[in-house]
């Protein structure tokens, strides 16, 4: 998918520039589509560390040709296949599983930062603008070229034809989309009673701790009782990304209090005390954790959206379907939307008459494929906090981890833009071929 000399006539305005943001700003421009790009923040930056894109968000950024440029910018030898394995978080680490591969299973790891800076190389600067923080959304008076007037928060405004909502789990997009729902924003955010303690430490320095699991080879997960951790290596394998989980099963989601932060900075006593009685390997690892290691309480959006969808009006990435991370799945759902959409909207018969089915398609699409992630996500952390269907035996464990990420790996994304393309063809919204 390259860069087209064929131009649609119409403009698309992109809310958000974070990873799906930018990534869907990359697939427009290479099919022809005109967009602006509007990010709050004063340049392109990702909260949060390491970021791991699955065989199946590696095909898209191949299939956009993105896939050099971020290579460029790491060891070509990053990617590869990436297998998963599983230890115990307690005594000796016992190995439990490695979940099977084939030679196409390819992923990647890499800091978040370097992803934007990859995919930013290859964006037209003057489509891009910050410190532009979206407040609404509202209809153009009447006669005006455009359908929709984007307002944002230093009193300037937008017109466009199509808004594309990648802000995130807090976006404020999202209420246009849930506008005659009678459901606010903050309605389809919940709590996961899950909190995340993140950190970055050199490996050399967890092995010379005494950190014996193998950290190079693939990422890994230390299982545990309502506990887990995560690891992978990042930087050519000269840094591990950790981020710890502790979880609570006895009560459903639901809001915080008002007014709580999402993230905010802990003592590592605390580390101490919510992983006490886990094995060395946890011991050295949480040694060497920053001195006030990051806390993270993560939400979801839940109930999950009927539409990604109203009129011209689309979302995408987290503010559709803000999910738990166990499945490492969350930013490939992102990519796997802004490939959608602008393959739809980049479409031969798709024209500023109609917009709003194509999008309607997008969300017909996408909604089922990504709440299926969403759901095995909040299975994925289940199985990992020996709360998993099959019990917390080893055996129950394999059980229940075999074949886990198979439909998020292998899922046929061609086969997904075909069925849109046709069910628009059969409703006479593009003309049929027969």
């Amino acid at each position: 998918m390259s860069d087209t000399t064929l131009r649609k006539a119409f403009q698309v305005a992109i809310v958000g520039g974070g990873v799906c943001g930018v990534t869907c700003a990359v697939a427009l421009q290479r099919a022809g589509v005109p967009f602006q790009l509007f990010e709050s923040a004063s340049g392109f930056g990702e909260i949060g560390a390491g970021i791991g894109m699955s065989p199946n968000a590696v095909r898209i950024l191949e299939a956009l040709g993105v896939m050099d440029a971020i290579l460029e910018r790491v060891n070509p030898a990053e990617l590869r296949t990436r297998s998963f394995a599983f230890y115990s978080g307690h005594g000796n680490h016992e190995h439990i599983y490695t979940y099977p591969t084939t030679s196409e299973d390819r992923g990647i790891s890499l800091h978040r930062a370097v992803f934007l800076d990859a995919l930013v190389s290859l964006l037209d600067a003057n489509s891009t603008h910050f410190n532009k923080r979206c407040v609404s959304i509202t209809e153009s008076p009447t006669g005006s070229p455009k359908p929709l007037v984007v307002h944002f928060q230093d009193g300037t405004t937008f017109d466009a034809d199509v808004v594309l909502g990648a802000d995130g789990i807090k976006s404020s997009v999202r209420d246009v989309v849930l506008a005659g729902t009678g459901q606010s924003t903050g309605k389809r955010l919940l709590y996961s009673n899950t909190i995340a303690y993140r950190g970055l430490i050199p490996y050399a320095k967890l092995r010379e701790a005494g950190f014996k699991t193998d950290l190079l080879e693939r990422p890994v997960c230390l299982v545990g009782p309502s506990k887990h951790f995560i690891l992978f290596n990042i930087k050519n394998g000269e840094i591990i990304n950790v981020v710890a989980f502790a979880a609570r099963y006895d009560i459903p989601f639901g809001p915080q209090k008002e007014g709580t932060p999402w993230v905010t900075k802990c003592s590592k006593d605390v580390l101490y005390e919510e992983y006490k009685g886990f094995g060395p390997d946890v011991a050295a690892l949480l040694s060497l954790m920053p001195d006030e290691p990051s806390q993270w309480s993560i939400h979801v959006v839940d109930p999950p959206l009927e539409s990604y969808a109203r009129d011209r009006v689309a979302l995408l990435g987290d503010a559709a379907h803000a999910m738990l991370p166990h499945m490492g799945s969350g930013a490939g759902q992102g990519v796997e939307d802004a490939y959608v959409l602008a393959r739809l909207l980049g479409h031969p018969d798709t024209n500023i008459h109609n917009l709003e089915a194509v999008l309607g398609a997008y969300s017909t699409i996408r909604q089922p494929r990504a709440q299926m992630v969403w759901e095995g996500s909040r299975r994925c952390g289940r199985v990992y906090d020996l709360q998993g269907p099959s019990g917390p035996t080893l055996e129950g464990i394999r059980k229940d981890l075999d074949n886990i990420f198979d439909p998020v790996w292998h899922h046929d994304m061609e086969s997904d833009i075909a069925r849109a393309v046709g069910a628009l063809q059969e409703n006479g919204t593009f003309p049929s071929t027969a």
